[in-house]
């Protein structure tokens, strides 16, 4: 692979893909290092192997005349296989291709439907047969996380032993980049199948509580679970926004963000040593999180620790109401009674209590795995971005590099010739980076059937917007939490600047990954453009019991920033009141 822009071929017998789900991790192009060595490099492989763990197919299912035949890109822009995502859900008892589109990707209004690419093969009693002993056995009969746990230890020892890089050679640093391929594609299978598992966990809650008549408490249902990877920083930050809002800390953050870190570490004040103490644990902790973590180019919170002292001084101001621990009891306590009231409906039935009770553990223990599974990758990513990144500093000193971030540009097939005569790479990393950035104004299309449109016909991001709500209209999404709120609408593009939030306003965001997390603790609500009840801010709303809605078409360029607006999450509706 050394073909720029990314273009991978299609399936003619799986032909839909979306961006849903994908986007929200990688709602940017990815790099040319990324897509060989890292991300899409071990994805592929690693989700291969969980459907075939799922028991809904072999290996041999895949289409041999595609290398990519889950997660190609388009344009650099990465896609999922939603035909094979649905053929998953024919072959899952209880499942279907429909339940998946709602579960995973969202309210997507004009694709081609399930029934118009059925294929003679779809339905398979064998296979249908083997996905009913996975279901049975390691989704509703699991009981705990050993493997992720497992992975988790593996990968804290890889980075408690990470070397001195400034000090390895370049073939040390070459060789640590991509070192990592089988424990990164057993990580991605072990995520893969977390998320198939907490999906069918999630589908199963749905038609529990809509079997008794009380459909709405399905969310509450996975909400409030605990020990949920995703909202690991929040605590984090909260507890750090604290310490920030009295005292001489309080009087640094007060002065401005604005070379804040250098202040902080250079006070003789024992109370600032002892908040620097702490934040450099945070950030030994959560060194890998920041926005699109999963793109190995992306500046992270160790790389560049000023993003979480902005989002520290927003924390600071927010009222002490907002602890996410004391948010999430709350949940847990409605959960649980939301869990009471099923039980009690389904007293009568033995075997539909017993039922119950098997969906029940296993929709939040696979939340769980889904979010672990998750965050050991994106650690795991990290130790390729700090590699990477070294070679690239030393590209910027002997001149052959403009700036650290050009060697993302290589492809691994090239880093050899690259370090062997660095300069010979300089005209082509500056075309290839020119080329990357322009892919960033322009909007993939979010759903492609057959073969993805010529990259020049592609929307420009600045003419995208849609007819701006005024007083009095609506978008209707999919609801991701439930509840309802009222607040001055936020719109952000970007987890970069929290500043912008203030506490209590609604967030509106295009889609969120973990690095978005700390802004939920301060929102009164939270809109996303593009998602699913399964996908992140739905999750996370759900930890923090806030009311959100997904897959809310254009929300944030039809929404007029700072509009009040009210935010339904059980119906879905987003309105502006003026």
């Amino acid at each position: 692979m050394t073909d720029w822009p990314i273009d991978d071929a299609t399936s003619k017998l799986f032909p839909l893909y979306s961006r849903a789900n994908v986007g929200e991790i990688f709602p940017d192009p990815i790099s040319p290092l990324n897509a060989s060595a890292g991300f899409q490099h071990n994805l592929e492989p690693g989700w291969r192997d969980a459907f075939v763990a799922c028991g809904v197919w072999d290996h041999d299912l895949y289409d041999a005349s595609v290398e990519k035949a889950i997660l190609p890109a388009f344009g650099s822009y990465l896609y999922i296989n939603m035909s094979l995502m649905r053929l998953f859900g024919v072959r899952v008892p209880g499942m279907s291709a429909e339940a998946v589109d709602l579960q995973y990707f969202g309210d997507m209004p004009g694709i081609p439907s399930y029934e118009s690419e059925r294929r003679d093969f779809d339905e398979d009693a064998a296979f249908e047969a083997k996905a009913g002993a996975w279901l049975m056995g390691e989704v509703l009969g699991a009981t705990d996380l050993a493997a992720y746990d497992a992975d988790r230890a593996e990968v804290d020892a890889i980075r408690a032993q990470r070397p001195d890089l400034s000090a390895a050679t370049d073939e040390e640093l070459r060789r640590r980049l991509t070192s990592f391929d089988a424990l990164a594609r057993r990580l991605f299978q072990h995520h893969i199948e977390a998320s198939l598992k907490s999906g069918v966990g999630l589908g199963a809650m749905a038609q529990v509580a809509a079997a008794v008549g009380r459909p709405e408490l399905a969310l509450t249902l996975v909400s409030g679970i605990g020990d949920v990877d995703s909202t690991g920083p929040s605590k984090g930050i909260w507890r750090l926004g604290r310490a920030a809002s009295t005292g001489p800390v309080a009087a640094l953050f007060d002065a401005g963000t604005e070379g804040l870190h250098d202040r902080l570490v250079a006070s003789g004040d024992a109370e600032v040593q002892a908040f620097v103490a702490d934040l450099r644990q945070f950030l030994a902790d959560w060194d890998f999180r920041g926005p699109a973590e999963w793109e190995i180019r992306a500046l992270t919170w160790g790389v560049k620790p000023d993003m979480v002292l902005s989002t520290i001084d927003r924390m600071r101001r927010v009222d002490e109401g907002e602890d996410p621990a004391v948010k999430a009891e709350a949940r847990a306590a409605e959960r649980e009674a939301a869990a009471t009231e099923l039980r009690a409906a389904l007293a009568g039935s033995e075997e539909g209590l017993a039922q119950f009770e098997a969906a029940y553990g296993a929709a939040a223990l696979w939340l769980r795995g889904r979010e672990r599974g998750r965050t050991t990758a994106a650690m795991l990513m990290h130790e390729q971005r700090l590699a990477a990144l070294e070679l690239g500093r030393r590209g910027v000193a002997a001149g052959a590099l403009d700036n650290a971030q050009q060697v993302f540009m290589l492809f691994e097939q090239e880093l050899d010739a690259y370090l062997a005569d660095p300069s010979s790479f300089t005209g082509t990393v500056r075309e290839r980076e020119a080329s990357y950035l322009a892919l960033f104004d322009l909007v993939p299309p979010f759903v492609v059937a057959g073969d993805p449109p010529p990259v020049e016909t592609w929307e420009r991001r600045d003419a995208a917007a849609g007819d701006v709500l005024v007083a009095g209209g609506s978008i209707t999404g999919v609801s991701g939490c439930t509840g309802v709120a009222r607040g001055r609408a936020r719109v952000l593009l970007t987890p970069d600047d929290p500043s912008a939030l203030e506490p209590g306003e609604i967030l509106v965001a295009p889609i969120t990954d973990p690095s978005w997390t700390p802004l939920f603790m301060a929102a009164g609500a939270v809109v996303v453009d593009v998602g699913a009840p399964f996908s992140h801010a739905a999750i996370v709303s759900r930890e923090l019991g806030i009311p959100c809605v997904v897959s809310a078409t254009s929300a944030t360029s039809r929404i007029p920033d700072g509009a009040e607006i009210e935010v339904d999450g059980a119906t879905g509706t987003v309105t502006v009141l003026g």
